[in-house]
């Protein structure tokens, strides 16, 4: 019976596993973002490697707790997965309630923060120049030389002008927090999943342990 103690053990362990696969993944992209150059952000990196490294804390405590059947481990560790649950299902929501005029204000707002040299590597990825005509009149923007040349290929246009990068970062960030959202919606209800699963393994009896050992 799928139901049965051993289906709920053997269930139990190959979430925790797939969540020790899952923080790896992370440990590797943060690791791969520092070493090619791709994430100059810190305290990003930072925020990856925590999650990561936090993560295989936990799947570590389910895997104990699932493996001894002890049941201290296995309920902080259903405590500690519920409020992670409710956090990552919180943040998931809020990611996916982002409209487009609050996605304009977070590309603004970068923008302005944000260093000419960050604004240049930001202009030659998205083939842009500027943010748009109201802000570039409170910020001015740095050279696009090299960004008309790619933008405007016929040398008749003399008068070409280059997009702004406001609707290629809002689209960008759109993407992004959608896809952030999702996610996270899903590995949230992974989570509730196992919440659940630890608490009908938690309460059933092994059938090879005495009897009297059960709390």
């Amino acid at each position: 019976m799928c139901g049965g103690f051993t289906c709920s053990k053997n269930a139990l362990i190959a979430l925790n596993v797939l969540y020790i696969v899952v923080a790896f993944i992370l440990i590797g992209v943060a690791v791969y973002g520092r070493a090619a150059s791709l994430v100059t952000n810190l305290p990003i990196i930072g925020g990856i490697l925590a999650c990561g490294v936090i993560l295989i804390l936990i799947s570590v405590l389910g895997l104990m707790g699932a493996v001894k059947h002890h049941q201290v481990m296995l309920f902080f560790y259903m405590l500690i997965l519920f409020l992670l649950f409710l956090i990552q299902f919180s943040v998931a929501c809020a990611c996916l309630g982002v409209n487009e005029s609050q996605q304009e204000q977070l590309a603004e707002q970068g923008w302005n923060r944000v260093n000419n040299a960050t604004r240049a590597d930001v202009q030659n990825t998205f083939t842009c120049c500027g943010f748009d005509s109201d802000v570039d009149k409170m910020v001015l923007p740095p050279s696009c030389e090299d960004v008309v040349m790619r933008c405007c290929t016929d040398s008749a246009h003399l008068n070409c002008v280059c997009p702004g990068c406001l609707d290629k970062l809002q689209s960008t960030i759109n993407y992004a927090f959608k896809l952030c959202g999702w996610i996270g919606l899903f590995f949230s209800f992974t989570e509730f999943m196992g919440v659940l699963l630890t608490v009908r393994y938690r309460n059933q009896k092994d059938p090879r342990a005495n009897p009297s050992a059960f709390l």
